[in-house]
């Protein structure tokens, strides 16, 4: 059945395998948190996407970068361009750029060329687990390079999509608070992977000292632990937490997909999100699915379709 609430999917992603752009990490079948993707390698489009959503009134997107080859980052933004001009989607870009290079500034400028870009997507590198560190290393968290190319992006208006895990979340907090007028965007609800009770309460933790930035939103999405099915029972608690913590303005929910087309349709888990929230009143519920997500990445609804 057709539902008609509003939603702006605020994290998908889409390549084209037989393209130009390369994206090497699809070439390896296993990843270390979600185990085997080889599904995923093959090409997803607008016409696939749309096939996905169809059961639900989804009235723009967000794409964010898809870990195309460094090398093409801003040839990846021109094709998004290029998709958004035929179909309609996305309808705001989060591309890619490396913030502590001499050539970081000159990359930036060639992605404002395109107007839906509207944020940069630079990962942090994080350890292997909670009991490794990588504190110092070049393009840590601890990094003073790095941590100073971040005003990069505040001085040219593009918002930070920050994709760290669990355990590196309150180091994560340091380094926003350094930069109180950068809109930030926390990925995956901060990946809490490790369902047990210790972990999930650095997890809290570091969410709320996130949340106690007052320019970090929180996307809702990548909510998957490894060998175990989506439920809502296990993730509903997660969900609820994260809107407690952030508050229900600085929340949008997410696909992640194709991604998290590895646990579930895109039926489905916008189907369990929306379960998730049904005691939720209405304008909060409409905040949620699409209008932080409007206010967080400046969409033109109006020229979306």
């Amino acid at each position: 059945m057709y539902d008609d609430l509003p939603i702006v999917d605020a994290h998908h992603h889409l390549w084209d395998l037989e393209g130009e752009l390369r994206y090497p990490w699809l070439t390896s079948g296993e990843h270390s948190y979600m185990g085997d993707y080889s599904s995923l390698r093959r090409t997803y489009l607008p016409p696939e996407y749309r096939r996905d959503t169809a059961l639900h009134n989804v009235v723009a997107t967000v794409h964010v970068e898809a870990e195309c080859d460094r090398s093409q980052q801003v040839a990846e933004s021109r094709w998004l361009t290029e998709m958004a001009a035929r179909h309609g989607m996305p309808n705001a870009i989060v591309a890619h750029a490396w913030i502590d290079t001499p050539d970081a500034e000159e990359i930036l400028a060639e992605h404002k060329k395109f107007p839906l870009v509207r944020g940069i997507r630079t990962k942090p590198i994080i350890s292997e687990s909670p009991q490794h560190s990588v504190r110092g290393q070049p393009r840590s968290l601890q990094d003073p390079k790095w941590r100073n190319g971040l005003s990069l992006l505040e001085k040219h208006d593009l918002s930070w999509d920050l994709r760290v895990v669990w355990w590196h979340l309150e180091e994560a907090a340091e380094v926003v608070r350094e930069h109180p007028g950068l809109r930030t965007v926390l990925n995956h609800t901060g990946y809490p992977l490790d369902r047990s009770a210790e972990a999930l309460s650095r997890w809290r933790r570091g969410m709320e000292a996130l949340a106690a930035c007052p320019n970090v939103w929180c996307k809702i999405s990548g909510l998957v632990v490894k060998g175990e099915p989506w439920t809502l029972a296990a993730n509903r608690p997660i969900i609820l937490d994260a809107i407690r913590i952030f508050g229900v303005d600085r929340c949008m929910f997410a696909s992640n997909f194709p991604v998290d087309g590895l646990k579930g349709s895109w039926d489905y888990l916008f189907s369990q999100f929306k379960r998730a929230v049904a005691d939720f009143p209405l304008a909060d519920r409409r905040r949620l699915f699409s209008g932080n997500a409007i206010a967080c990445y400046r969409i033109d609804v109006s020229r979306s379709v």
